[in-house]
C-alpha cells in the first residue's frame, strides 16, 4: 500500500510541475508572439514599499495601502448583510465548539 502511495505521489508531483513549466513556457511563448519587449509586462502583480506606505501593482493599475483603508472604511460604513457569511461562521463556531468540548472531554479537563 505505501509503495502504490508513493507512486501516485511521485506521479501528481511530476504531472504538477509538468503543468507549472507549460504555463511559463506558454507564457514565455505568448510574450515572443506578441514582440513586446516591455519589463512592465512581465510581471502581472508587483508590490513596493515605499516612504508612503505599501504600494502594489495589479495589472498596471496602481493599488496603495491607503485604498485598501479606504475600500475597507467604506465596506464597513455599508453594513451589507452576507446570508453566506453568516451561515459560514455560524458553522464554524459551532464545529470549533463540538471539537473544543471534545478535546476537553477527552483531556479529563
Amino acid at each position: 500500500m505505501i509503495k502504490f502511495m508513493m507512486k501516485c505521489m511521485l506521479i501528481v508531483l511530476i504531472l504538477f510541475f509538468g503543468v507549472l513549466f507549460g504555463m511559463q513556457k506558454a507564457n514565455e511563448g505568448m510574450k515572443k508572439m506578441k514582440g513586446y519587449d516591455d519589463p512592465s509586462l512581465y510581471s502581472a502583480f508587483t508590490v513596493d514599499e515605499g516612504k508612503s506606505g505599501v504600494e502594489a501593482s495589479v495589472l498596471g493599475q496602481k493599488v496603495t495601502s491607503h485604498d485598501l483603508e479606504k475600500k475597507k472604511k467604506q465596506l464597513e460604513d455599508m453594513e451589507a448583510f452576507n446570508l453566506f457569511s453568516s451561515i459560514g461562521k455560524k458553522m464554524s463556531d459551532g464545529i470549533s465548539g463540538v471539537f473544543q468540548s471534545l478535546i476537553n472531554l477527552l483531556s479529563g479537563s
